[in-house]
């Protein structure tokens, strides 16, 4: 087999963030497997991204953060020995494209994966005074001089698309031969409304609060909320389960009822790929999203999941969901068979290897 070498670069350690475990990552075995060797080189170290997020630390974050460049400086010389280089968002996090230019000269075989709408400059309110450092002209660049661009969102692409004539719109996919149901569908218990995400998200699950205290007055039920450190909302009751990869399927299995809630004004959340309510369907958990984005293309209304965009329209589909195990069922059984069919690892392997075998090659 004649071996192909290509470079991942990447904001974040390996396993660790969920925009790149449930997107290319999850592919790196399958491209082995057909000759296609991956060295992963990360900006961020495991101890950067313990720390990034949270309040203070800022002498650690800048070291941390000047290692990160360093690294990046170091690497410049072995760019040509590669068959192609991945990027995913960005070669470094701020500033204009000078690095991302030395890649691109060093090695113009690229295969750009763009997630979210990061050239908006939308950033975490711990670190929001980075925001003023960060620069659209790298995502623009990097769409423009790529081989290939990929990208998970219809918004996206069309965004790409005045950039660059070869995009490929790959949504965020599931490992359906790990996520597996196990809900019995049925009353005999407490329902669980469960909601997955993480401390930049948190405040779309907030968005649900007036619904879910209307909820309550008439139902009891238990909340899990699956990715954050702390979650308090007064006068329900929640449990809060810490990001932990190797607990994530079990503790999702444990929602009756997925709930993915997005704002209707922000223009961030449509670049956003629907990834969390493809985690609740691939595990046959009946799904309720705010009908955006993605989210449109990833559930047919009242077969695959319910799309619903009012209050009034979250608080009938949980009553309906509530009150109705057998209609809980159906739309779990069919969101399950949505995503094995249209966005599994199994159903998209071959279309990453395609367009990175067209690169390098």
């Amino acid at each position: 087999m004649n071996v192909k070498r290509i470079v991942v670069i990447c904001p974040h350690p390996e396993g660790v963030a969920p925009g790149q475990r449930l997107k290319y990552e999850q592919y790196f075995s399958y491209l082995r497997s057909n000759g296609i060797e991956v060295d992963v080189k990360p900006f961020m170290s495991k101890r950067f991204w313990d720390v990034v997020y949270k309040k203070g630390n800022v002498p650690e974050k800048i070291f941390w953060t000047i290692y990160g460049y360093i690294r990046r400086l170091i690497l410049l010389p072995f760019l040509p020995f590669y068959d192609g280089v991945y990027i995913f968002l960005n070669v470094t996090p701020f500033g204009f494209p000078l690095l991302e230019r030395l890649y691109v000269w060093l090695n113009p075989n690229i295969i750009y994966d763009i997630d979210d709408l990061v050239f908006l400059g939308n950033t975490s309110k711990v670190n929001s005074l980075v925001a003023l450092l960060k620069r659209p002209e790298k995502y623009t660049f990097l769409m423009k001089h790529a081989k290939q661009v990929i990208v998970c969102t219809p918004y996206l692409k069309a965004f790409a698309l005045e950039r660059n004539s070869q995009v490929t719109d790959i949504s965020s996919t599931i490992n359906t031969d790990t996520y597996l149901p196990v809900n019995s569908y049925d009353n005999k218990k407490e329902l669980v409304i469960g909601w997955s995400g993480s401390h930049s998200t948190l405040k779309y699950f907030a968005l649900l609060k007036d619904v879910l205290l209307k909820l309550k007055e008439k139902y009891t039920f238990r909340i899990l909320v699956f990715g954050v450190q702390n979650c308090v909302i007064d006068g329900l009751d929640i449990e809060v389960v810490p990001f932990d990869e190797k607990e994530e399927v079990a503790t999702l299995q444990r929602i009756d009822i997925g709930v993915y809630p997005l704002p209707l004004n922000e223009q961030w959340v449509y670049g956003k790929s629907g990834l969390k309510a493809l985690q609740y369907m691939a595990l046959g958990i009946p799904t309720i999203a705010t009908a955006l984005g993605a989210n449109l293309r990833i559930i047919e209304h009242g077969k695959s999941g319910l799309l619903v965009t009012t209050e009034e329209e979250w608080l009938q589909a949980l009553f309906d969901l509530f009150e109705n195990a057998g209609l809980r069922k159906t739309v779990g059984i069919n969101g399950r068979k949505n995503v094995v069919e249209h966005y599994s690892i199994n159903a998209n392997k071959d279309q990453y290897l395609s367009i990175i075998k067209e690169v390098v090659q």
